[in-house]
């Protein structure tokens, strides 16, 4: 019986707030401590629960412990004046090195999704000690211009030679009208984020509304505030690496990326392992560039056979 009261409180999340840098990130940890730790790093806008707790329960049963938190600017973390207190996206990698320390972390297995995926490319380049393995998931790589990219694509002007090819145009048109204005309440948020969901999720696996909801649900009624994310685009503008620094990686690389994402098409996923030295790429047929619960299995099991072969892989 203790035994299973020990199992059952290890997946139960534990929170705390971590100080980083004058703001506080909300962040919760499930599993034994004395387990491998594994870093959840979510994309742009996006909050720590997003990751889904299907992921997080099998990572768990699988003999990980598992943090994920808010990125500053979302959920239950600190939001800031942009124009007053700009960051960068290095500044967001210093908060998930933050993490690290406020849990007593010294090493990580990191998987981060999105931008997540580039603020973990960027820890590896970076801080090489801290990492154990990377995984890139719905990603591209460091030091793509994705602003610069969104805004030729908007203007209808052609890509620019050797340049990775830019969200899909229903994806574009679908971003215009992602944010209600405020005052929208629950329902008018709703209504503006689904269609969203729709084209992210993508036409080959069946689109579950009720799931999208109850997520955008959650993210709505966590939020101190729901268009302080938007900062991360501003963030995002500003030089963070280049792809040749990936390079320099040493951690233990996967690339998981869906076969239809219509944010950062597969030649994007393609373009990370080719430049990470003996990078593994996985493509998951049908996948768009959401989290489906339709994938936890899949998604936990490629996470813990790659997060299973680091040598020296200790909390």
């Amino acid at each position: 019986m203790q035994e299973n009261k020990e199992e059952i409180e290890y997946l139960v999340g534990r929170e705390r707030m971590v100080r980083a840098g004058g703001i506080d990130l909300w962040a919760e940890e499930f599993g034994d401590p004395d387990h491998p730790a594994v870093l959840l790093v979510m994309g742009a806008q996006a909050q720590g629960v997003q990751w889904n707790d299907g992921i997080v329960r099998r990572l768990v049963g699988g003999g990980r412990r598992v943090i994920r938190y808010d990125h500053r600017d979302t959920g239950r973390s600190s939001t800031v004046d942009f124009a007053d207190q700009p960051y960068t996206v290095a500044d967001m990698a210093s908060d998930a090195l933050a993490v690290l320390d406020g849990f007593g972390v010294e090493r990580a297995h990191v998987v981060g999704a999105s931008l997540g995926g580039v603020i973990g490319q960027r820890l590896a380049v970076t801080h090489p000690h801290r990492v154990l393995t990377l995984t890139s998931l719905s990603s591209q790589p460091l030091g793509t211009d994705t602003a610069a990219a969104v805004q030729r694509a908007m203007e209808g002007a052609p890509a620019l030679d050797g340049e990775l090819p830019p969200p899909k145009p229903e994806l574009l048109a679908a971003l215009v009208s992602a944010f209600p204005e405020p005052g929208a309440g629950l329902e008018g948020y709703l209504a503006a984020r689904l269609p969203l969901w729709r084209v992210l999720h993508g036409p080959v696996l069946p689109f579950h509304e009720d799931e999208y909801r109850a997520m955008e649900r959650r993210v709505y009624e966590r939020a101190r505030d729901l268009r302080a994310g938007l900062n991360h685009t501003l963030a995002g503008a500003a030089p963070v690496g280049s792809t040749a620094e990936l390079a320099s990686v040493t951690a233990p690389t996967l690339v998981l990326h869906g076969t239809e994402d219509p944010m950062f098409p597969p030649a994007h996923a393609e373009a990370t392992a080719t430049a990470v030295p003996g990078a593994r790429l996985v493509m998951i047929e049908g996948m768009g560039h959401t989290l489906p619960a339709a994938l936890d299995d899949r998604l936990a099991e490629e996470i813990l056979r790659h997060t299973g072969k680091a040598p020296g892989a200790t909390a």
